[in-house]
């Protein structure tokens, strides 16, 4: 973390000290008068070069999938590979946004979710090496003209550049013939084929040279050799990828500046930067989302790939909202052209330009907030966006005679009227909380405008004068006036996010509440759902009332179990509504156990996904003890039976009248355990909820000797069991008796199947490739018996030849999933407390 700080701060400092050493040579006019002078020719050779790079984009992911293993027709990896490097490229973080689109849209085409992150990890690595090669080429090339920039002997940038081609090279030679990639840490990777490297480097090296020559066809003719630009290009590209800034915007330009200063007028140079912004970031971000919306339209029933692709609709559609609100803002701190101001004079009153100016920036700061609640997919959001994006649109020409901005906004309104379907979500817009990272991002634009302004009037002497002065010509007082007003609001709606209420206190949930979800309960297939019943959860209830989720809270954590309860409609209302009700409170969300069927949907929600374990059941019709792979169950059986145990089922009514015989069983489990009663995931002995399930008994005689509760549903589709506990000195095998009578028993009631539960941290991903989370779950799946019978459970369960399942942890990024499961060990246990003594 201090590195990255540092790192940080590093690049912080040489922006700075860039854009200060330039700011003389700087001026508004000239970068206005360089963009106005860049040729059609130019302007086209930039956009087939941006052509070229995104067609090579998707070669990275081609590539990557067949390291994998994995076939996904050419069609479907090209679009996904467009839309997650537009999105990635305009948002930043490109692993996280580009990553959770890959997820998404790979897992629909029906690709694992191992499978995809293997091939992410693969790309990005891919990425890494071709940059660096290409890098090292250029510099090898015109380390004379980079030495002086850098203050590093030009011999010196050559034997390191032609270092580190060999030793990639060698490392290529010496990978193919051992067949596996050593990393650092001492983790060994399946090396690729040697075909399937050069066509890697191929792409990247084709990826690269275009992306570089869409700025560098925009500068001056002359102004500079392209492998002295492409050097400096890729060292700006890393740095910006460092920096996590969306583009790496700011870094990049900084790096340019400075390297390029001295040999392009940095007015040209700035235009440059600024057209090849428009034209690589915000055109494909507009022509992915242009092609969602396309989707959108149509009526025509659709693949589960463009349905998932489609579903990304709100978070291209918030970066779009951004960007808006950025143009509006640098719109509200620039002037009006000569023309325009004449114009206006002529057939505008004053007190209306002077509003629409005014106006104008706060609609664009205010569509800054708006983009957070289009990416939670708001109603409320949408029609703001809507009102926001009409009334600028009308502002336009009264502001400026600003024809090219009114109509990007009417592109604008008419993308968000498209895609109306997708935001469905009734909430409030400030209800919302907006985390630690969007303010700051909201207060650099904000910061970035002051600045912006100060360059642009930089000639205008500052004095209190200027906040009274209205004139057609003002353009200084009626931008320093907006930009002001920007500020304070800006102040403001983070002051109240700030102060936010704090959480409501736990209560225990009422009898009513049970009543009200026990027949939601009833009606679903599957029979965990039950452990809503046991009355140490809360309840967050659909508006239809026909669906809810239940949780537990600790500290900041709320933590839903399992997936939403209830019609699979309502479950992407109750995710947002949770996650909502969290948030605004202050706390973390995460769904704990879910399993694969919502996990776009979790995706969509921005939460991350780790794998807990796998879930095990059985196949009732199927189910027999006949055959060798069933002998042992059979023997046991057969066993059992000669000891004389012998199976029953109580029904629930008759459940209080065996009560003391359970609760002996019971005490002595717990005592010969040295244990206490769980909750949340696993229910507990209390009268009331032992109550409203069967039982089953295991007797030796007229002697109880172990039970378990039962769990099922009104579908019959699932049968489970909840509590199962058994004396001390039970005959050996009772327990695989009693799961053997329960399987028969629910078979002959028409079940389809008997839950058997999860099995935790097992199937983990063996890959080289696979996350540092895996691993960890490996390693202590392998070596954690001491903490917990992690292999006996597995091996218990498969005796039964059960059908395997993942389940997953939603949570938020960062360390946040290690606080939840903190959190969720202890809701468990009785405290943490308890979970360490254990």
């Amino acid at each position: 973390m201090l590195s990255i700080v540092a790192l940080l701060s590093l690049l912080g400092v040489l922006s700075f000290e860039a854009l200060r050493g330039l700011s003389d040579e700087l001026s508004y006019a000239a970068v206005v008068d360089a963009i106005r002078a860049t040729s059609g020719l130019d302007l086209l050779l930039a956009l087939l070069a941006t052509g070229i790079s995104y067609i090579a984009l998707t070669g990275y992911d081609h590539s990557a999938l067949r390291y994998v293993g994995a076939r996904v027709p050419y069609r479907v990896v090209g679009q996904t590979a467009f839309i997650a490097y537009a999105l990635s490229n305009s948002v930043g973080l490109g692993v996280l946004t580009g990553g959770a689109v890959r997820l998404r849209l790979y897992s629909a085409a029906g690709v694992a979710p191992e499978r995809v992150a293997q091939a992410i990890v693969f790309s990005a690595l891919a990425f890494g090496i071709g940059m660096g090669v290409a890098g090292a080429v250029a510099l090898l090339w015109s380390a004379h003209a980079v030495g002086p920039v850098v203050r590093i002997p030009a011999a010196m940038l050559s034997s390191i550049a032609a270092g580190f081609l060999m030793v990639i090279s060698g490392a290529a030679v010496l990978a193919w013939r051992r067949g596996t990639i050593r990393l650092p840490g001492g983790r060994t990777i399946r090396a690729p084929s040697p075909a399937l490297t050069m066509q890697q480097l191929l792409w990247s090296g084709i990826d690269i040279v275009a992306t570089a020559l869409v700025p560098f066809v925009l500068l001056p003719s002359g102004a500079i050799d392209f492998p002295t630009f492409l050097g400096f290009f890729c060292a700006a590209t890393v740095l910006g990828m460092v920096s996590h800034l969306p583009g790496g915007i700011g870094v990049f330009e900084a790096v340019m500046l400075l390297a390029l200063g001295g040999r392009v007028p940095a007015g040209e140079l700035a235009g440059a930067l600024l057209l090849y912004r428009a034209i690589y970031f915000v055109l494909p971000l507009v022509l992915a989302l242009g092609w969602l919306v396309s989707h959108e339209l149509r009526k025509v029933r659709q693949s589960a790939v463009v349905r998932a692709m489609v579903g990304l609709t709100p978070l291209l559609m918030a970066a779009l909202t951004f960007l808006v609100g950025v143009m509006l803002l640098v719109s509200g701190v620039t002037p009006a052209t000569d023309d325009a101001t004449a114009l206006l004079a002529l057939h505008v009153p004053l007190i209306l330009v002077e509003a629409a100016h005014f106006l104008g920036s706060v609609a664009g700061l205010a569509l800054l907030f708006v983009a957070r609640g289009m990416v939670l997919r708001l109603d409320a959001a949408w029609w703001t966006g809507v009102l926001l994006g009409l009334a600028s649109l009308v502002l336009a020409l009264p502001k400026g005679i600003a024809v090219s901005e009114a109509m990007a906004l009417s592109g604008f309104v008419l993308m968000l009227i498209a895609s109306r379907r997708q935001f469905t979500r009734r909430a409030s817009l400030f209800a919302q909380p907006f985390d630690a990272g969007w303010t700051v991002a909201v207060g650099a634009v904000v910061a970035a405008m002051v600045a912006l302004m100060f360059l642009v009037y930089r000639d205008v002497d500052y004095a209190r004068e200027l906040w009274w002065q209205f004139a057609f010509d003002a353009h200084a007082p009626r931008s320093l006036r907006a930009l002001a007003a920007v500020s304070v609001l800006a102040l403001v709606i983070s002051l109240r996010q700030l102060f936010r209420p704090a959480a409501p206190p736990i209560e225990r949930v009422q009898a009513a509440t049970l009543e009200r979800a026990a027949p939601v309960v009833d009606a679903q297939d599957y029979a965990d759902n039950q452990l809503a019943m046991a009355g140490d959860k809360q309840f967050l209830f659909s508006e239809a009332g026909s669906g809810f989720v239940m949780y537990g809270r600790r500290g900041r954590s709320w933590i839903a179990l399992f997936d939403p309860v209830g019609p699979a409609s309502q479950a992407p209302e109750l995710i947002w509504r949770f996650l909502s009700q969290a948030r605004e409170a202050g706390g973390r969300a995460a769904f704990y156990q879910v399993r694969p069927d919502y996990l776009p949907l979790y995706l969509d929600a921005g939460l991350r996904l780790l794998k807990l374990g796998e879930h095990a059941s059985v196949r009732l019709p199927e189910f027999t003890l006949k055959g060798s792979r069933r002998a042992n169950l059979r023997h046991g059986v057969n066993r059992a039976e000669r000891e004389g145990l012998r199976f029953d089922v109580v029904p629930r009514e008759a459940v209080a009248s065996r009560l003391d015989e359970l609760r002996a069983v019971s005490d002595a489990w717990l005592a010969g355990h040295s244990a206490g009663e769980k909750a949340f995931s696993l229910g507990a002995f209390e009268a009331g909820y032992i109550g409203r399930q069967p039982v089953a008994l295991i007797s030796q005689g007229d002697r109880l000797v172990a039970f378990a509760t039962l769990m099922t549903t009104g579908s019959k589709r699932e049968a489970s069991v909840d509590l199962m506990r058994h004396r001390p000195d039970a005959p050996n095998g009772t327990m695989d008796f009693l799961f053997v009578q329960l399987m028969l028993h629910f078979q002959a009631q028409g079940h389809e199947r008997f839950s058997l539960g999860m099995a935790p941290l097992s199937g983990m991903a063996e890959h080289p490739l696979a996350p540092n989370w895996h691993r960890l779950g490996r390693l202590l799946f392998a070596h954690g018996e001491s903490y917990y019978n992690f292999q006996g459970l597995r091996a218990f369960k498969e005796k039964f030849d059960p059908e395997w399942q993942p389940r997953y942890l939603a949570a938020p990024g960062g360390v946040a999933p290690l606080l939840v499961l903190a959190d969720t060990a202890a809701l468990i246990g009785g405290g943490l407390r308890t979970v360490i003594a254990r």
